[in-house]
């Protein structure tokens, strides 16, 4: 158990060195083209004057309470609110319903296996961020409305995860198989959810912004997560009955349908207070 924390650590400094020898800034960086930098510096304002703006940024400072004022940081703390939850509880609960499931521990063999292969799979995010781009270059949008348009189809991979527990009845790795296709998703929505703060707010703001979006997520996981515990510990103890699953496999199917539309319950919220590419300049 101590050696796991030993290789993660270490696994952390030869990603710090891939960090320090490959990470450019956005002007120095040759795969960053003339609009992408435009867009990325549009909210530095007077650069012929770099005195003037040290002085703006030493002695302006964001109202906490103010950024509430704005639909688009309701936007964002709302879509964090409803899906952080569901990747903890793919990550915390998966070993727990394996067990409960199949009888499968994680310490055998197989139940390494399992879990090995769920978190290979979400591993498919990694070019999850790539496709607001690759949008932006085919029909010409703004990147708000291409990453709105890229958080919808990712907001439909999770719908796999109904399949978890009725596949369930096969074998054991159909349902590791949705669970992590749902977790890749989420990878992928989560890449995009922090790049539409700064889509809307100028720079100076980001970081307050990213930190309400942090705490509605945090909420919303422990919500989440409470509930499920709760629900299992019924649902086992009174043999709940859900569309043909007892006890607690009822209880995970009522979490899974969950976790199946949470993102797009969020993307739809969030497209309702922002419909459209709406920077904030009075900041």
């Amino acid at each position: 158990m101590e050696m796991s924390f030993i290789i993660i650590g270490a696994l952390g400094f030869i990603w710090m060195g891939f960090w320090v020898f490959m990470y450019k800034k956005p002007e120095e960086h040759p795969k960053v083209n003339k609009e992408e930098l435009a867009y990325i510096l549009s909210d530095r304002e007077n650069e012929a004057q770099p005195e003037r703006v040290a002085a703006a940024v030493e002695t302006e400072k964001i109202s906490f309470l103010k950024c509430f004022n704005y639909k688009q940081t309701w936007a964002f703390a709302f879509g964090k609110f409803m899906t952080d939850g569901v990747w903890w509880f793919f990550l915390f609960w998966t070993p727990s319903y394996l067990s409960t499931q199949f009888g499968i521990k994680t310490s055998e063999g197989l139940g390494v296996a399992l879990i090995f292969t769920l978190y290979a799979i979400t591993m498919l995010s990694i070019y999850g961020g790539k496709l607001p781009s690759i949008i932006i270059k085919k029909t010409g949008q703004n990147p708000y409305a291409a990453r709105m348009k890229a958080m919808l189809m990712f907001a439909f991979v999770p719908l796999l995860v109904l399949l978890a527990q009725p596949l369930g009845t096969i074998s054991p790795w159909l349902p590791v198989i949705m669970i992590g296709l749902g977790g890749a998703a989420h990878q992928s929505w989560s890449a995009n959810i922090f790049s539409t703060v700064g889509d809307m707010f100028p720079k100076k703001a980001i970081a307050t912004i990213t930190g309400i979006g942090g705490m509605a997520g945090g909420l919303g996981s422990m919500f989440l997560q409470k509930t499920a515990g709760k629900l299992f510990v019924y649902a086992g103890e009174n043999n709940l009955e859900f569309l043909g699953f007892e006890g607690k496999p009822a209880g995970y199917f009522i979490i899974f349908c969950f976790c199946a539309i949470a993102y797009l319950i969020g993307w739809i919220v969030m497209k309702s207070l922002v419909p459209k590419y709406a920077p904030i300049t009075d900041l």
